[in-house]
């Protein structure tokens, strides 16, 4: 009894590798936000890259819109910093403090990467998963005595 050989996946990944996914989130994006049973967001990110090159500005814009209805324009700003096989995020604070590092692993064809930032007295609990079609996806699970939620957000490429 022969052997095949494996097969290929016939759509590779337009992240390509681990060090490679920094370089392409620079652009905009249109974004989808469920924060489970509490609310929704719609709206754009834009990764903009800065003048030393190694750092990405990120800020988001959208319409939330709370689990009883109310509606109101929103923002959230970070700084994505390239990394080997990944990035880091800080809050986009003078000086910029550090939210999470990512380290980016295959996992089929996908690349995913987690990290747990301690928000004291909450932890969250966050990962990354870069898909084949060029879409990505953020989850936060946090939890602690003064947050409970899941946020779960879809970002696909503009343009």
């Amino acid at each position: 009894m022969s052997q095949s050989a494996p097969t290929l996946s016939p759509h590779p990944t337009v992240w390509g590798s681990p060090d490679t996914v920094f370089g392409r989130l620079a652009g905009e994006w249109r974004l989808q936000r469920t924060i489970e049973g509490q609310a929704t967001m719609s709206g754009v990110a834009r990764f903009t890259l800065l003048e030393a090159g190694g750092m990405l500005r990120y800020r988001e814009e959208g319409r939330i819109r709370l689990a009883d209805g109310k509606e109101f324009d929103g923002h959230r700003e970070y700084l994505f910093e390239r990394a080997p096989g990944g990035f880091v995020v800080h809050f986009a604070e003078t000086p910029p403090r550090l939210f999470h590092a990512i380290a980016i692993v295959r996992d089929g064809d996908v690349l995913a990467g987690s990290a747990t930032h301690l928000c004291t007295p909450d932890t969250y609990d966050s990962s990354y998963r870069f898909l084949p079609d060029g879409s990505f996806g953020i989850r936060h699970v946090v939890h602690g005595p003064r947050k409970d939620y899941l946020s779960d957000t879809v970002f696909s490429r503009l343009g």
